[in-house]
């Protein structure tokens, strides 16, 4: 089976979880003997298209205004040509190389143009692995009017990249729920939670704990966006509530539009316990996440729908105890906790993520086994495997070549084996 993959932001350079997460399934799916092509924006290459191997599966990067850490205005410009541009820099090789199958990942909400040409081209079915209701979230967290004129703009290319698919994967049993009653896109809707390769990194010395003096701390340790779909102050709120446990200490890495208001709240109250640091490549990544003790994330209150971060994956596949914060309702924490991974609360309880964080401080051996806990749930529940068998079973349904009865008759009786398991388990 060929494949093609739709991205707009891919490894080496990239830290982002979407990233790896979509380079894993490549992988996985080279490892089965299907051969993959991603198509990724680039904004550091010359206009002429760059191919390369990466671990078996060819990348194709094309010339892109940056749309990373950037205005917003410049974003959404350049994000709003990444469909236009892929296509020019590769319309001979589309032409020459038809594709069996294509999956492309949002974000980007703008890949629907390029997604309907490619399968009135191939006629190849697509998998929409939807990540991030985009205008919505926006919303929720009064940035941007639901009637503005930008939020119409926004909401045409939402409905673009949803008309393109075949089948829109979404993250969550819930979300899934809010998205058939708010979309109304007509669409199958499958679940697909995010995934990870269970390949934990190797303890090797305590480097970071040596260079930042925190030998003998017990690290609460995050790693991904600090924006405010997040609420970075959450977490600096905790710390500000923890300042009398000496063996307390917090690390926060990565970037994002409230990485300012972090920094200066920290500076403003004091805030010996807290670290922020920036954004590191994904090797320096792993070390930290094997060197540290907790994986903490954060959600704003004010989202409607229900976010599993990617970076979660990060901390199971080291063995590390989750504790978090969501919006409420957010089926996120009956995952987490009757699984025993984890300790969630609803974003405004600083009381409760204060006495969850206590208890994962002083009590080592639950500390340690929800750390197993979550690794376990890993396994069970977000296997890049498991994804690479929904995805294949997609495409058996939809008469893909390429596939051995064998292959499809296993990918289709694991892929509902899980989901019998996870409706049994979650409801």
């Amino acid at each position: 089976m060929k494949i093609l993959l739709i991205i707009d932001d891919y490894l080496p350079g990239s830290i982002k979880v979407g990233a790896k997460m979509m380079h894993e399934l490549a992988v996985e799916f080279v490892a089965r003997g299907d051969q993959v092509t991603v198509i990724t924006p680039d904004h550091r290459v010359s206009n002429r298209p760059q191919m390369t191997t990466l671990d078996g599966v060819t990348v194709c990067r094309f010339r892109s205004g940056e749309i990373k850490n950037v205005s917003k205005v410049k974003r959404a410009i350049n994000e709003t040509l990444l469909s236009y541009n892929a296509w020019q820099a590769y319309k001979k090789y589309f032409k020459n190389n038809r594709h069996d199958l294509i999956i492309y990942y949002s974000p980007s909400i703008f890949w629907g143009g390029l997604v309907m040409k490619l399968k009135k081209l191939w006629g190849a079915p697509s998998y929409l692995i939807l990540r991030d209701f985009f205008p919505q979230w926006v919303i929720d967290n009064g940035i941007l009017s639901a009637r503005s004129p930008i939020t119409k703009y926004f909401r045409f290319f939402e409905w673009l990249s949803y008309r393109a698919a075949d089948t829109i994967a979404i993250q969550s049993p819930k979300n899934r729920e809010w998205f058939a009653k708010t979309a109304q896109t007509g669409k199958p809707l499958d679940v697909l939670y995010n995934w990870a390769a269970n390949e934990p990194v190797s303890l090797s010395g305590s480097h970071y704990r040596e260079a930042w003096g925190l030998k003998d701390k017990v690290v609460y340790f995050y790693g991904g966006n600090i924006g405010h779909a997040q609420d970075m102050m959450n977490i600096v709120r905790l710390a500000k509530n923890m300042r009398a446990e000496a063996r307390a200490y917090f690390v926060l890495v990565g970037e994002g539009d409230e990485v300012g208001l972090v920094r200066n709240s920290i500076q403003t109250e004091g805030l010996i316990n807290i670290s922020l640091m920036p954004a590191v490549s994904q090797g320096e990544f792993k070390q930290m996440l094997a060197e540290f003790d907790i994986g903490l994330f954060t959600l704003h209150r004010d989202h409607t729908t229900h976010n599993f971060p990617g970076k979660l994956l990060g901390y199971m596949v080291q063995h590390m105890p989750i504790l978090g914060s969501i919006n409420s309702d957010n089926d996120l924490k009956p995952v987490i906790e009757n699984a025993g991974a984890g300790l969630i609360t609803v974003n405004g309880d600083d009381e409760g993520l204060l006495n969850n964080a206590l208890k994962l401080l002083h009590d080592e051996k639950s500390r340690i086994q929800m750390g197993e806990n979550a690794n376990k749930l890993l396994n069970e529940q977000f296997s890049v495997e498991s994804a690479v068998d929904k995805i294949t079973a997609f495409a058996v349904g939809h008469g893909v070549n390429g596939i051995s009865n064998s292959e499809a008759e296993s990918a289709k009786a694991r892929s509902h084996h899980a989901t019998s398991k996870l409706i049994a388990k979650n409801g």
